[in-house]
């Protein structure tokens, strides 16, 4: 059985990316955070540095610039309000927490016609024997990494392969288990995701982006990344956009900004897991 119910609570880094360092639910700790000084040194334009936690990847995740424009810039606090300006658009995030519940309500502000995709990175702190819950036969996005664990030859230049979530060509993705030595990115066609992890933590994530693109991303390193030195790290990325390069985005596949100028959606969090 799920703990008992205790209210969330998240902690931001400001000066570096807003950057949550710290989200607590039901009685734990989820993110996965890892010493690295590079990180504080970062400006716009540079390569990412994965120091864990939950960036704010925005306009791109993978592609260019590097897990996006927002995580290298120092965000601004108004009142309950945090906001970071980079050259095409501006972000602000609003993070409340009602009884057991965590909603951070997000609004990016550019010309009409901008395109994006936006990432929760969050890299979780998670068991060999964690298991995530998505829609069951949701269209899931294999990307080419995933390659030497298919049956099949990958097709000559294609960005991704398409099968039904938890196994799409036979990989199953819900179930973690010991590092392999693999690193395997995919998109899935849901707003939502349920994480277990033992008999009784539960970590719920869910996007509203009304007339937007919604998915969740998935990155999961059993110590196949990077190279030189890897590490395990699991990443459950909930993005209005369904995929992480947005040069690779067809019609319909990033958000985009209308007439008003601002596209708003809500990230909720919660340790209640009603799973689909």
């Amino acid at each position: 059985m799920p703990r008992p119910s205790t209210p969330p609570s998240i902690t931001t880094d400001l000066e570096h990316g807003g950057r949550w360092t710290s989200l607590k639910a039901g009685g734990r700790e989820w993110l996965w955070r890892r010493e690295t000084p590079a990180r504080a040194a970062v400006t716009p334009g540079d390569a990412f540095v994965d120091a864990g936690g939950l960036e704010e990847c925005v306009p791109t995740v993978r592609g260019t610039p590097d897990h996006g424009d927002a995580w290298t810039r120092r965000w601004h606090r108004d009142g309950d309000t945090d906001r970071v300006d980079c050259e095409r658009f501006t972000l602000t995030r609003r993070i409340r927490v009602t009884g057991d519940v965590a909603e951070a309500d997000y609004t990016l502000a550019a010309d009409a016609g901008f395109r994006f995709v936006w990432a929760a990175h969050a890299l979780l702190a998670l068991s060999d024997g964690a298991v995530l819950r998505m829609t069951p036969g949701a269209p899931t996005r294999l990307h080419p990494e995933a390659a030497p664990l298919l049956a099949e030859p990958w097709p000559a230049g294609a960005p991704w392969r398409e099968g039904p979530w938890p196994a799409p060509y036979g990989l199953r993705l819900d179930r973690f288990g010991p590092d392999d030595g693999t690193a395997v990115g995919a998109v899935v066609d849901t707003d939502r995701v349920c994480v277990h992890d033992g008999p009784a933590d539960r970590l719920a994530l869910s996007l509203q982006a009304d007339g937007q693109p919604a998915s969740v991303a998935l990155w999961r390193n059993l110590g196949g990344f990077p190279e030189e030195h890897p590490y395990r790290s699991t990443g459950v990325e909930p993005m209005p956009g369904r995929v992480f390069d947005l040069a690779d985005a067809r019609e319909g596949e990033a958000a985009r900004v209308p007439a008003s100028g601002e596209v708003r959606w809500r990230l909720t969090l919660t340790a209640d897991c009603r799973c689909p």
